[in-house]
């Protein structure tokens, strides 16, 4: 795809492992849901590799690595686990995820420069905006598609769609960010331009093997390949 960076208008970015690290807590929750059942434990270099399709398939990577066969799940175990993980997820705070280098500057600039920014992750849209708010990101964002916010997720482009069309836009307005081939996928099935990041989660696999329009080392160098004179 050829790309007119100018033209960009909207940008959508992932949350997990593009503007946040929150595998700490994230792999927290798992263990006590685990422990609460009497399963194994898992690492945090575990969960880093389950990370990016959302919570369910996330848990269920965790139980088929806990549960003595390995076959089918049992669902009313899944239920449980997942019933914990989100009490636990949600009660213990946030308090070990962090932010990435660079996110908070990069994202005033662009917001400054007229830009308008939304994010569409596989999180659960109950976690989001309070991760938003307790590290301070909330303020640069119009938008917050999650997970369960509609009958999709990443890799289907519904999420983008919502945006490009709530905002009267068109595919060469928009732009996804993301650390993820789910987010590249998704935004190749919208026919919208990205970038990926080399830093992220995506399955111990290089982002670049999913073809984005641009690859970055660093969150600052979104403002090398957009306009950042643009004003509101």
């Amino acid at each position: 795809m050829t790309v007119n960076f100018e033209a960009i208008k909207y940008i959508a970015f992932d949350l997990d492992g593009t503007l946040v690290d929150s595998v700490p807590d994230l792999a927290e929750g798992i263990r006590m849901a685990l422990a609460d059942n009497n399963l194994h434990t898992v690492t945090d270099d575990e969960v880093r590799h389950w990370i990016g399709n959302g919570a369910e398939i996330m848990l269920k990577r965790a139980l088929s690595q806990s549960v003595t066969i390995k076959a089918d799940i049992d669902q009313a175990l899944y239920e449980n686990v997942r019933e914990r993980f989100d009490f636990h997820y949600a009660n213990n705070g946030h308090g070990k995820t962090i932010v990435y280098p660079g996110v908070k500057e990069t994202l005033a600039t662009l917001k400054a420069a007229g830009y308008t920014l939304g994010i569409v992750t596989n999180k659960p849209y109950q976690f989001v905006p309070e991760i938003l708010a307790d590290l301070n990101l909330a303020q640069y964002f119009t938008d917050v598609i999650g997970g369960d916010s509609l009958p999709t997720n990443k890799p289907h482009p519904e999420g983008l769609f919502s945006l490009r069309d709530k905002h009267g836009l068109s595919n060469e307005n928009m732009l996804m960010v993301g650390d993820s081939k789910n987010d590249i996928l998704a935004a190749k099935n919208a026919g919208f331009a990205s970038v990926g990041l080399t830093y992220g989660y995506n399955y111990g696999e290089p982002i670049s093997d999913s073809a984005p329009e641009f690859v970055a080392d660093h969150f600052n160098q979104l403002l090398t390949v957009l306009s950042t004179e643009k004003t509101a």
